[in-house]
């Protein structure tokens, strides 16, 4: 009997703690014994916060800047296009015992880029490598009509290439150039483009580096770390006015294995973008730019011209082998001061001067070599397709 009334009384004890145990774990919102009887399953209540952590009368910079690129992305987004190509390779034909020579099925290669509307007639910028040898080419709006379109002209060397959509359109929304040459390191950028096939895509970054390659047998670049990935080729880097700085044509290969960005993408400047698109437009050459195999220090030299005169020379890094600088006579260490006459403020301007020549022209270039003046006769030569 005693041992029935220990347990009769541990019993009792344990039932009342458990009853006040349930009943202040009620009061301080969690489930208890009281809930259970009651029928209310567990985590039937959901307190959610009722404001922000923060206001944004708290942070009025972040804020603004968080409309204002909603308001630049809003912008531009109907100007940019999905730009999707269709090769048809013809089948390998084959001996067939009973039918004889076969042709095999056409093999279907589809391809996929972005571009920016550039006139309200629906041309179109994007990369030569997106429209290249295919077979069709379609561009897809921003509202998701479809249109066929034309190649109207390209350059393979500067991979621009001009298109126009086909169709009754005749008041598309357009993006206008910005003066490349402006362009700043540092300077707040958008990507906006079409990668993976995910249309009217929008990255923020900043312009990493600009003029990648003082050569003029290679391309200039703009470096940027927005996010540019496969499709976004072709597509508009633009400023904060919604203007086209650059046209995204690569990302930076590294590593042969990695394909996803690395936050180091290429853009080709928005004046060689333009002068692709003036040129197609006047039906003449658009590659067809002078060269003659210099490579220049990016630092410029610093001429004594006498008492109260200083002008800027170019030094010569590098020539490249059987280049028309080479066949006249240029050399390494040579320091440029003029190009037919005229000086130049920077070895970038010196090198546009180049480009700008006609190949086949002769041109008169000074230079300072050993610390003697001199001058060289060169002929302009074609430049090679960038590398």
């Amino acid at each position: 009997m005693e041992s029935l009334r220990r347990l009769t009384f541990a019993i009792t004890v344990f039932l009342v703690a458990f009853l006040v145990f349930s009943f202040l774990k009620k009061d301080e919102g969690g489930y208890g014994l009281l809930n259970l009887l009651r029928g209310e399953k567990p985590g039937a209540t959901l307190t959610l916060p009722a404001a922000p952590k923060i206001q944004l009368d708290e942070i009025p910079l972040l804020s603004a800047l968080d409309g204002e690129f909603a308001k630049l992305s809003a912008a531009v987004l109907p100007s940019v296009v999905s730009v999707t190509t269709r090769t048809v390779r013809r089948g390998q034909a084959g001996w067939h015992p009973f039918f004889g020579m076969v042709a095999g099925r056409p093999q279907v290669i589809p391809g996929l880029g972005s571009g920016a509307i550039i006139s309200k007639e629906g041309h179109v910028v994007t990369n030569y490598h997106v429209i290249a040898d295919v077979s069709e080419v379609m561009v897809t709006t921003n509202d998701n009509k479809q249109h066929p379109a034309r190649i109207l002209g390209a350059s393979r060397e500067r991979d621009i290439a001009l298109l126009k959509i086909e169709g009754e359109g005749k008041d598309f929304p357009a993006l206008s150039f910005a003066n490349s040459d402006e362009a700043k390191v540092g300077q707040i950028v958008f990507a906006v483009g079409n990668p993976f096939g995910l249309s009217g895509t929008v990255t923020q970054g900043i312009i990493s580096a600009r003029d990648r390659h003082l050569s003029d047998s290679q391309l200039d670049y703009l470096q940027t770390d927005t996010v540019i990935n496969p499709g976004n080729s072709g597509g508009p880097l633009v400023n904060i006015r919604g203007e086209i700085i650059g046209v995204n044509v690569a990302i930076y290969q590294g590593d042969q294995n990695v394909r996803a960005w690395q936050g180091v993408g290429l853009a080709v400047p928005a004046n060689d973008a333009k002068a692709v698109v003036e040129a197609v437009l006047k039906q003449g050459p658009a590659s067809d730019n002078g060269y003659l195999g210099l490579e220049l220090s990016a630092e410029p030299v610093v001429l004594d011209r006498g008492p109260g005169r200083a002008g800027i020379g170019a030094f010569i890094t590098d020539l490249d082998p059987g280049s028309p600088a080479a066949q006249s006579g240029l050399q390494p260490g040579d320091v440029i001061t003029t190009l037919n006459g005229l000086g130049f403020d920077s070895p970038a301007a010196l090198l546009k001067a180049i480009r700008s020549l006609k190949p086949g022209s002769q041109a008169r270039v000074a230079l300072v070599r050993d610390g003697r003046m001199a001058e060289i006769t060169v002929t302009i030569g074609a430049r090679p397709d960038a590398r």
